[in-house]
């Protein structure tokens, strides 16, 4: 029987190395092709590892806990097949939003004591999830869980790092190490009891429902949300949606959404006004040059994904449709790599695909603003002409920004949404895609 090496694939640039969860397979159990072998995780994605070949599982590599190296063999497969199989498998990423964020030091503060190295385990009280080699780092250097669990990492949902802890050795070795406010004893947050009867069904949040809650409660507190309003008249929007979907269809054998067109209506906005497009580290307010707009998705299972468009403002509407498009459609498929969930810069969430009229949205951290499009429904309206008021019917739709009040304020945030409504109600009705 020849033997198959299963290779630890290629999942993104900036991921190099991956922790095994679980080994899904013993060694003598048969498997399918493409069967899920085992699972891994990294800084930035959860995946499965599919076999590339039908046969045996005749030996493991590594152990649970192990980090693999990206293109190393993980395991070997006795297979019927003539010839060895070399292409590494293609993986089925679990990917959810990221938060790069920032060391955050604080005045008036003590540094957390150090406690024995092997207190450092693998999840936290707080159920941060840290990989073996950030584990090791944090052994040999002395640093306690306590000090791990105030660090916030620019990985998976502010998952620390490789690069985090390295970086913030230097700072620790100078005296500046991770500090706590001195403050009176926070007490823990009692919430109030939840009554189940015996009817009641009670289900576990999965990895990526508790990851996504974190998220955003983290987001609530951290930012100073305020959200702003406005109506747009999006008739000659619509009417050219209407005139070319068919063809477009016909020749792209694809779809064109409205989805293209928000974006590229944000995109210009923010060339406008730039200071919308930024980040915040501490004090320092972090303007970014680069345009990458987070598309928030729905996926099958209920829980969401925010694929990034990096450089749209690079994009011509076509290309934007194109990669909405592909974007939207792996992330439903969960075939997103961890880089293409990672670096936005602002983000549209699509409330109105759900026939709603409105929301008030969670601001997508470390961003500073998040633009929410309402349903489109005809309505009456009053048009200005120079022959007077005339009551029409218009495609009408509710846009809505909620902004970080820290570095927005209502001028910056207001002006911002009526420009993106604006740039909306110019669309050229007789353009070409």
């Amino acid at each position: 029987m020849a033997q198959v090496e299963l290779i630890m694939p290629k999942m993104g640039e900036s991921v190099h190395e991956a922790t095994i969860i679980k080994w899904l397979k013993n060694e003598g159990d048969k498997i399918a092709l493409d069967e899920p072998v085992l699972e891994i995780a990294t800084d930035k994605v959860d995946s499965e590892i599919p076999s590339t070949s039908e046969g045996v599982l005749s030996k493991k590599l590594f152990k649970e806990g192990e980090i693999v190296q990206v293109g190393k063999p993980i395991a070997v497969i006795s297979t019927d097949a003539k010839e060895p199989v070399s292409e590494p498998p293609s993986v089925t990423p679990v990917v959810v939003q990221s938060k790069p964020a920032v060391l955050k030091n604080s005045e008036a503060a003590v540094v957390a004591p150090v406690l024995e190295p092997a207190s450092v385990g693998k999840d936290s009280s707080s159920g941060k999830f840290y990989s073996p080699l950030v584990r090791n780092i944090a052994k040999q250097e002395g640093i306690s869980m306590e000090e791990l669990e105030i660090l916030t990492g620019t990985g998976k949902e502010g998952r620390v790092t490789k690069e985090d802890i390295l970086s913030y050795l230097p700072n620790r070795k100078k005296g500046i190490a991770v500090e706590k406010k001195v403050t009176a004893p926070v007490k823990e947050v009692q919430t109030t009891p939840v009554f189940v009867s015996g009817t009641d069904e009670i289900i576990e949040m999965d990895r990526m429902r508790k990851l996504i809650a974190e998220h955003m409660v983290m987001s609530k507190r951290v930012s100073a949300h305020v959200t702003s309003y406005t109506e747009a008249d999006v008739t000659n929007i619509v009417r050219w949606r209407d005139r070319v979907k068919s063809s477009f269809e016909k020749k792209e054998k694809e779809k064109i959404t409205f989805t293209p067109i928000f974006v590229e209506a944000v995109v210009n906005a923010i060339k406008d006004y730039p200071m919308v497009n930024v980040s915040v580290d501490g004090t320092k307010i972090i303007l970014h040059r680069n345009i990458n707009i987070g598309m928030a998705t729905a996926l099958p299972s209920g829980n969401l994904i925010v694929p990034v468009i990096k450089n749209a403002d690079r994009l011509n509407l076509f290309g934007l449709t194109k990669t909405v498009n592909d974007l939207a459609g792996r992330a439903r498929a969960n075939k997103l790599v961890p880089d293409e969930v990672q670096g936005g810069t602002f983000t549209i969430t699509n409330v109105g695909v759900f026939g709603n009229l409105m929301g008030s949205p969670i601001i997508n951290q470390p961003q500073v603003a998040i633009l929410a499009t309402g349903a489109i429904k005809k309505k009456p309206v009053v048009l200005e002409t120079e022959f007077g008021d005339s009551i029409v019917i218009r495609s009408m739709m509710f846009l809505s920004l909620s902004y970080d009040h820290r570095v927005v304020d209502g001028m910056l945030g207001g002006s911002f949404l009526r420009r993106v409504a604006d740039y909306l109600e110019k669309f050229d009705p007789n353009r070409t895609i």
